[in-house]
């Protein structure tokens, strides 16, 4: 499509009812151009500021999304679907990021090393305009992964959320600016991916793209990026692997929401769920009552425990790559107005199929059984992707061999947790490049420079 096919506004839809939420302005490329330019202006004038004061701001901000917990987890649960429940985390972990990020802004340190004939030491710098694209999945939280260490490292951002979840991350913009950040520092501009998108990852004026989303779109963004060496972090798809030893506390490692958390769209997802042969009806038994207790319905109501997928696009998407016919473990969903898919573990599929290999993005998981450790790795590494995935054993030395030999970016042992702020988040093969969170999230986005001070005096 040429840019000039796209409309103008973008429609927001309550992804439970089909009801529109909002429309909202869509970006253009001369309005991308526009924003950068703020951007560097304000930009210039963050960095010279004090460290103390970036991060007193930043502490600041993340105070002010504090007061706006409810408000900002209401309106993620219009726009995008999610539980109440899981939306007040979600604005949760940016007050959290924000605060993080701020703590390091003063420990931004570089290093003197030793030398013959003078001093040599390094200075992070920081790049300059960061564009941020961020994914409709997780809005919030995500946005705040690049955002909030970018601006800590006395860099400007400018955001491009997704074109169905734009709400947020405005409010968000606007938090930003009461809470006294810089006029120009943080802007968001919600537009298609192939005009606002492309023009943010073209423009000469932005230093570094962090993308998250798909593993082609991620393709696209890196070739695009390469044309100007620029830099780029990527967190891409992913078919993370849910491995349970028969040894395992069965009933906590065959948890459903491991795959039925944020109805499934989660690259982390433990979509994959391998089972040691000797166990595995009974874990089946196990999956085939947890799946019809899920309640599935409104996620404003608290007893909600899944709800809707995102879009059309994406129930007809799941509905292609799971044909109704297809042998599993089904619950129930809703009918009527809403993007609803009931959650399902299918059980006939071979290995290689396309829906145990490919991400899928929705409420399903795939039951597959395995012989002893080693065939356990071989199918847990059989995938294009590697972002996460669980262990589940109670032998220590299992668990450490079966860790360093599955290729996966954040593995878990007897837990499905994937994500923590303190700790480095990223994939293996195509589920992306580079790490984000964690000690180091500042130093991505900063420049080393080095600088030799002679000690021995002018030449004569």
């Amino acid at each position: 499509m040429s840019p000039s096919s796209f409309e103008h506004e973008l429609t927001v839809l309550n992804p439970a009812t089909e009801e529109v939420v909002a429309t909202v302005p869509a970006a253009t490329a001369a309005d991308v151009d526009a924003a950068v330019t703020r951007a560097a202006k304000a930009q210039a004038k963050w960095a010279a500021l004090a460290p103390a004061d970036r991060a007193r701001l930043l502490r600041r901000f993340a105070d002010v999304v504090d007061q706006h917990i409810e408000e900002l987890a209401r309106l993620e649960v219009r726009e995008a679907g999610h539980l109440l429940g899981n939306a007040r985390w979600e604005a949760g972990n940016v007050r959290d990021l924000l605060g993080y990020a701020a703590g390091g802004v003063e420990r931004l340190n570089g290093r003197q090393i030793p030398v013959p004939g003078g001093l040599d030491v390094t200075i992070l710098e920081p790049l300059g305009v960061v564009g941020v694209i961020a994914p409709w999945n997780f809005p919030m939280p995500i946005a705040a992964w690049g955002t909030a260490p970018a601006l800590a490292a006395g860099n400007a951002v400018v955001l491009k959320p997704a074109e169905t979840t734009p709400l947020t991350a405005l409010r968000l913009a606007e938090l930003a600016l009461e809470a006294g950040l810089p006029d120009g520092l943080f802007q968001v501009l919600p537009g298609h991916g192939p005009v606002a998108g492309t023009a943010l990852v073209e423009h000469p004026g932005v230093a570094k793209i962090v993308f998250t989303g798909s593993t082609a779109t991620g393709r696209t963004v890196m070739e695009r990026c390469a044309r100007q060496v620029k830099p780029v972090t990527l967190e891409l798809g992913g078919k993370s692997p849910n491995i349970v030893f028969a040894d395992a506390d069965l009933r906590t490692a065959v948890d459903p929401f491991s795959f039925l958390d944020n109805s499934g769209q989660d690259c982390c997802a433990r979509t994959r769920i391998l089972v040691q042969e000797s166990v595995y009806d009974e874990v089946r038994e196990l999956l085939a009552d947890a799946v019809h207790a899920v309640v599935v319905g409104d996620p404003a109501d608290e007893k909600t425990q899944m709800g809707p997928l995102i879009s059309r696009r994406q129930l007809d998407r799941v509905r292609a790559l799971v044909p109704a016919d297809a042998p599993g473990l089904r619950g129930s969903a809703p009918d009527g107005p809403g993007f609803w898919f009931a959650p399902t573990v299918l059980t006939g599929e071979a290995p290689d199929s396309e829906a145990a290999r490919e991400e899928i993005f929705g409420p399903v998981a795939v039951l597959l059984p395995f012989t002893d450790e080693e065939d356990a790795i071989r199918l847990a590494n059989d995938t294009p992707y590697g972002l996460s995935g669980s262990l589940w054993t109670r032998d220590l030395g299992r668990a450490l061999r079966v860790s360093r030999a599955v290729k996966a970016g954040n593995l878990s042992v007897n837990s499905h947790s994937s994500v923590r702020y303190w700790t480095p988040f990223g994939g293996y093969k195509q589920s992306g490049l580079g790490r984000e969170l964690g000690p180091d999230a500042l130093t991505a986005f900063t420049e080393t420079k080095n600088v030799f001070i002679s000690t021995e005096g002018p030449a004569q």
